[in-house]
């Protein structure tokens, strides 16, 4: 059978009802706190003087290491097994998290907020669950897996977005970042859920050729399609990180209480959770390349209109109902074209190499947000660039062939 391999990694108590369950409990606990920095930029550059790019540098910092050690944490992963770079990556992301508590200058920030926490990403977050899910579950259950392990990270973010703005209220942003570190450390006993074995392979893996890393890398970097794939993705992660970094702020900037920043975020994820198992849902029976390219047009329309109506409660909920339908929807059409494309053998690598584009983008958008802000008083060009790039994706997911490389295709089903 083509999912022996599969059903043999989830006999006993790890059924797929158990590992879908502990995947999405991880990707919650991992993609809730980063979720919440907006919320920290305004009380710890009040507090120390900074400007808003000090913080914004900090967090680009983060996002461009956690996209630049995701394809080693997938390597990792994929040879080694999940639970190493689970366990590592989530004591790596409670530490950064309570020394960035205790930063008092800029360089205790980056290291903190950036370094730690962007190491411990790469190793904890959802990405590897995802990976794991593709290595540990039958065909059946995959595209629904990759949808509901993305929303539940959504769920993380609304759910810790209202939760910060009441810490914050109650006991500060030092004690709320300790809070959340705690948290995350709960990850470990439930990546042991998700652990996959040394070396592990699919029954399809083991009836072709044995693939070096090497070839994976160069038979992937060869590939018309997943270099395009990993271009549009440079635009999600550029959106996903400007706006939840910046959108508090930029609505405190317009005369909004700060409750509505964290409302609008947890919209975001709230309807988030529909878009992602939408979107895992209509993979298994759309073209995926389509999907991605009308999620990425409908975002750059979501922006304008944003920019050209005033803001208010109700467009600023509206804009987050709507960039939460297509917010991270891309993620489980992406890892699901990746493993369709080269198989579920490398597919931590492969998709972290993919990742590194959108975490590229993100510490390009985020950073970019602060010092243009700095320079301008304004995020007004951010934004429009924002739309500007969702043309961009669309334009650029449109050619990409939907189908397993050679390789695979000359394999009997």
């Amino acid at each position: 059978m083509a999912i022996s391999g599969a059903t043999r990694s989830t006999s006993g108590w790890r059924t797929p009802g158990v590992i879908i369950v502990c995947g999405c409990l991880m990707a919650i606990l991992t993609f809730g706190p980063r979720s919440t920095f907006g919320f920290f930029l305004q009380p710890m550059t009040q507090e120390f003087g900074w400007g808003r790019d000090v913080f914004a540098l900090a967090v680009a910092i983060q996002n461009l290491l956690w996209g630049a050690a995701q394809p080693f944490a997938g390597a990792v992963a994929d040879r080694f097994g999940t639970i190493r770079s689970l366990c590592v990556g989530a004591v790596l992301y409670a530490a950064g998290l309570v020394l960035m508590s205790y930063s008092t200058t800029p360089g205790m920030l980056q290291l903190s907020a950036g370094v730690l926490i962007g190491f411990g990403l790469a190793g904890a977050s959802f990405t590897i669950v995802l990976a794991a899910f593709g290595k540990l579950l039958p065909d059946s259950w995959r595209s629904f897996a990759f949808g509901a392990g993305t929303a539940a990270g959504s769920f993380g973010q609304f759910l810790f977005s209202p939760l910060a703005v009441v810490l914050l209220g109650a006991v500060g942003w030092h004690v709320t970042l300790v809070i959340f570190a705690v948290l995350v450390l709960f990850c470990i006993p439930l990546a042991f859920a998700v652990a996959t074995p040394p070396q592990e392979t699919s029954a399809l893996a083991a009836a072709l050729r044995p693939q070096s890393f090497r070839e994976a890398l160069g038979e992937a970097f060869g590939h018309r399609s997943y270099l395009l794939l990993t271009l549009g993705f440079f635009t999600c992660g550029f959106h996903v990180a400007f706006i939840t970094t910046h959108l508090p702020p930029y609505l405190v900037d317009k005369g909004l209480d700060a409750k509505w920043g964290g409302w609008v975020i947890a919209f975001i994820g709230l309807f988030n959770i529909i878009g992602s198992i939408t979107a895992g849902i209509l993979g298994t029976r759309l073209p995926k390349r389509y999907l991605l390219s009308t999620i990425y047009f409908l975002r750059a329309v979501a922006i304008a209109v944003f920019m050209l109506v005033p803001v208010t409660p109700v467009s600023a909920l509206g804009f987050g109902a709507a960039m939460g339908i297509l917010w991270l929807s891309t993620v489980p059409l992406t890892s699901a074209l990746v493993a369709l494309m080269f198989g579920v053998r490398y597919m931590a690598t492969l998709f972290g190499f993919v990742f590194f584009s959108h975490q590229l983008g993100a510490g390009i958008g985020v950073w970019l947000g602060g010092l243009l802000y700095e320079r301008t008083g304004s995020y007004d060009v951010v934004w429009w660039l924002g739309a500007a790039l969702g043309i961009f994706a669309a334009l650029v997911n449109l050619p990409i062939r939907e189908r397993p490389v050679e390789r695979l295709a000359a394999v009997p089903a």
